[in-house]
Parts: structure tokens; sequence; C-alpha cells
């Protein structure tokens, strides 16, 4: 029997890739805020969680927050002093390095330097954050498991086994050791047992100010960021999300 023209298989997985659109997009709303608020402040990230980053979006809905693609923030601003939007633009574009972004607001760096030096929130580590404490499970219950969790701590490498349904460790078990960089196996343990040690903060580092054209640093003897790959293309840089709050 022939093949009907009807019968065509559509793919259901296809999504509309981000491209110029959101850029130009972008670009606009970055300029729009430049020329609207007083100041734009650059802040790092340590131990970056999105639901935490979205409660101080929550927090400062008077501002806007720009959290994502450092090279369309530094088109949009301009990489020198020749294609700067603004006196002294450039000069941010050379910051944007690593887990940035940029905060505009009408608020003085007095408000700023007060509200983030005070706000840390503590979070669990992942793999890669360094141990803060060394933890250990000594042998006997571990009363604070499921029994349903006995499989998965034995394939996190834990020698337990179930003991009239109660999770058992059969012999003193060193989850890591302060100063240890954490593997996978290592912070999930460390999440199951209820150790919090990745400090989610927000440090703001610089400012722009709108009316002056001042640029000036906010903290002292700051760590330089990883540097972005010199390979890298603006096409490619698809690692993070663009995120545009007001």
């Amino acid at each position: 029997m022939p093949k009907s023209e009807r019968d065509k298989k559509v793919s259901l997985t296809k999504t509309a890739k981000k491209g110029l659109e959101l850029k130009q997009n972008l670009t606009e709303e970055l300029r729009k805020c430049v020329d609207t608020y007083k100041y734009l402040f650059i802040f790092s990230v340590a131990n970056m969680r999105n639901s935490k980053l979205k409660d101080i979006r929550n927090v400062w809905k008077h501002s806007w927050m720009f959290f994502g693609k450092n090279k369309v923030m530094m088109v949009a601003l301009g990489r020198s002093p020749s294609d700067e939007y603004k006196d002294k633009l450039h000069q941010i574009i050379k910051k944007l390095r690593g887990e940035v972004g940029l905060l505009f607001t009408n608020r003085t760096k007095e408000d700023m330097n007060e509200w983030f030096t005070k706000y840390t929130e503590m979070d669990f580590a992942r793999a890669g954050n360094k141990a803060t404490l060394t933890v250990s499970l000594h042998v006997g219950p571990l009363k604070q498991f499921l029994h349903s969790m006995e499989p998965q701590l034995r394939q996190l490498g834990l020698p337990t086994a179930l003991k009239k349904s109660v999770v058992t460790l059969l012999s003193d078990y060193e989850v890591c050791k302060e100063g240890d960089v954490l593997t996978p196996e290592q912070a999930r343990v460390l999440k199951l047992s209820g150790y919090e040690m990745a400090e989610f903060k927000v440090t703001i580092k610089y400012m722009w100010d709108a009316h002056s054209g001042r640029f000036q640093q906010m903290v002292d003897d700051l760590p330089e960021s990883a540097p972005e790959s010199e390979g890298e293309s603006e096409e490619e840089d698809d690692s993070w999300d663009c995120r545009m709050w007001d």
C-alpha cells in the first residue's frame, strides 16, 4: 500500500532557539535602564542558587536586575570609549567576568552596602565546593534515614545494612574532611544528612553613577574571576539563560 502524504512525523521535542531577537530585546532593555536609573552596580554571586536570587528580586522590586550572558551585556553597554552607550560605561565591561550581574537602582551605595552586607543564606554544598568541616558517621543505627533509603546509601559508598528495618552503619565512616573538594557522592551524603556548607552571598563590587559618569570599586582586594574562554563565540555562549527581572 502506498504511503500517505499525510503520514508525516512531527517531532515534539524541537523548540525555537533563542537568537538574535532575544539579544536585541535584552540590549534595548539594558539601555533603557541606563537612561532611567541613577546607579548601575555590578554584583557577583557565590554559590549560585536561582531560588535565592529570586528572593532578592522580590525584595528589590523597585530596581532592575540582569543576570545572563555577559557578552550580550557587553555589546549593549559598549566595549570601548568609541562605542559605549554612556560616558565611562566601557569600564564596566572589563568587570563582566564569571558569575556576575547588573543591578540598576535609584538606591544609594550606602543602602546597597547595608543590605547586601547583611544578606547571606546557607544551603547544601554541591560537588566542587569545599567542605567547611569534618563530618563522620559512627557505627550503629542511622535513625535519620528511612529504611527505603538504605540501597541509595550503599550506592553512595556507606557500609550500611538493614537490621530490623533500621538503616545501620556497619563501621565508622568519614564523609569528608574540612577543606576537601567535595565529590558528587560526598555532596549527596551531606545533603541527606542535613549538613549545609554552602553560603549563598551576593557581593556588590562596582558602581557607575549615571549623572557624573563616575566608575568606582566598592570592595577592596577583589579576587580575579575566572576568564571566559577566548575561543568561545557569542553564538556558542549558551551556558546561562538570560534572566531579565523587573
